[in-house]
């Protein structure tokens, strides 16, 4: 039966409160800066490091900001490697926007052969698809979604907008994964799993509204179609962007989630109950590998940590009880 307009409301009103108490705090409560994190500057004792960054490609004052931190990071600890996790162009993907949003910002880092790995994020599939930017040799795109591997550790980069490309993704993404021999199995995609920013609670209340108000479901949620692989083949750490804040989850189902999408625009975030730090302030991740451990650092433009956090190999997976992200 058709819901009249006070049924609706009301509705309306219990779901949004549904979404709010899964959250440690409101929304409005955590535009307050989280004090920073403590913790030592990545030292030299690492085997290798990367970084990662996402929602880049404005070409605006704030990205070559970051960039030029990234630049510095680079100058006192080497890296070779560095993650774009989507809308690498902004506003619609336009490939003829690629020199101020990516070459020259990032022209210092280039000059020193670091290499850039890309994953479409729901901007870049605005223009024809992302085709043009799978094919730009910059972003070293094997494929819509591909894997590589640097020492131990293996990327498996993957297309998280919908579309007709995620059947025959998920297929190869186990066949990968059951195949790998990493110690390490990284993740990356655009679109946060679990997160605790405004995209993850419209995508929440949409999901309960949803049924209510006779809406069908269009696609299956990503953490639907990801996390049982994450836990069956023991990921252990999903890197995404489209969220603009920092974010990193405890273990969740043996999984740690980390959301980096502050390389250029920033929105508040929420802290949920499975948050172990988050934060709205531009900048990138640095993750130091070790024999035993990945070291996470939030980076903040003007050099110095805002958050550390540490995973170890052992993998426990455990049901997880809540979950975010579009």
């Amino acid at each position: 039966m058709p819901l009249n307009r006070r049924r609706f409301l009301t509705l309306a009103s219990l779901s949004t409160l549904g979404v709010g108490l899964g959250h440690k705090r409101s929304l409005a409560q955590s535009l307050q800066i989280q004090t920073p994190h403590p913790g030592p500057l990545l030292t030299q004792a690492s085997r290798w490091q990367f970084i990662a960054v996402g929602d880049v490609g404005t070409g605006e004052q704030a990205q070559y900001d970051v960039a030029n931190a990234m630049v510095q990071f680079h100058r006192r600890h080497p890296f070779s490697l560095a993650l774009l996790a989507g809308d690498n162009i902004y506003d619609g993907g336009e490939m003829e926007r690629i020199g101020p949003v990516f070459e020259q910002p990032y022209a210092p880092l280039l000059q020193q052969a670091v290499k850039f790995h890309a994953v479409l994020g729901n901007h870049d599939v605005m223009s024809q698809r992302g085709e043009a930017q799978i094919r730009y040799p910059g972003f070293n795109m094997a494929g819509r979604y591909y894997t590589f591997a640097q020492e131990s550790v293996q990327f498996f980069a993957l297309d998280t907008n919908p579309g007709p490309h995620w059947p025959a993704q998920l297929r190869w993404l186990e066949s990968e994964l059951a195949r790998s021999q990493a110690k390490w199995k990284i993740v990356l995609g655009h679109h946060p799993i679990f997160a605790s920013g405004l995209h993850s609670i419209k995508w929440q209340l949409a999901t309960r509204l949803g049924p209510l108000l006779g809406t069908p479901k269009l696609y299956p949620g990503l953490g639907e179609q990801l996390t049982p692989l994450f836990a069956k083949y023991q990921v252990q750490l999903y890197i995404n962007g489209h969220e603009h804040h920092y974010e990193r989850t405890q273990p969740i189902a043996g999984t740690t989630y980390l959301t980096c999408g502050v390389g250029a625009r920033l929105r508040p975030t929420g802290s949920s109950d499975w948050t172990a730090f988050s934060s709205s302030q531009l900048g990138f991740a640095a993750i130091a590998v070790y024999d035993h451990q990945l070291v996470i650092h939030g980076m903040g433009v003007n050099g110095q940590p805002f958050d550390q956090g540490v995973i170890t190999p052992t993998f426990i997976a455990q049901p997880s009880s809540q979950r975010s992200g579009a």
